[in-house]
């Protein structure tokens, strides 16, 4: 793990933070160009598009598209606050991200090696390198205040 990866788990929390204070579910992303600059960055937007595709990973998926003028981001890393769900995951691999590092595992619906490992599965085409469990603290106390308050 690099001081960009770290730098870059910082960035996403601040922008998970944004999600749950405006009534979304905390999740940040940013992604990362090879030599570790910032070129998209996103946050859960569901509740205020109403588009059920707006993750965060999408979000910053499509942003460093838009910035780079290229789908394929194989040389670029992505750091979200949780671990991907099953679109995310497809949405990773068709993009070619080469690294994903995430911090909160997703017991219930994580497909990047809690309950399934759509990003590493030898089946696809593509794998991404997968690091979990950064900040993994932080990152689940966004989670766990967030849902507590809604109970």
């Amino acid at each position: 793990m690099t001081a960009a990866d770290q730098s870059a788990m910082g960035r996403a929390l601040v922008l998970a933070a944004d999600a749950g204070a405006a009534g979304d579910v905390p999740v940040g992303a940013v992604v990362l160009d090879a030599a570790g600059a910032v070129i998209g960055e996103g946050r859960n937007l569901r509740e205020q598009t109403h588009d059920p595709t707006a993750h965060a990973e999408v979000v910053a998926l499509r942003a460093a598209a838009s910035a780079t003028g290229d789908w394929n981001l194989e040389d670029c890393t992505l750091v979200v606050t949780l671990e991907p769900c099953i679109m995310c995951a497809g949405a990773i691999l068709q993009a070619r991200i080469g690294r994903v590092v995430f911090g909160a595992w997703d017991d219930k619906a994580g497909a990047s090696g809690s309950m399934y490992d759509v990003l590493r599965d030898r089946r696809l085409p593509y794998r991404a390198e997968v690091i979990g469990g950064v900040q993994a603290d932080a990152a689940t106390a966004l989670l766990r205040d967030f849902f507590e308050a809604r109970r």
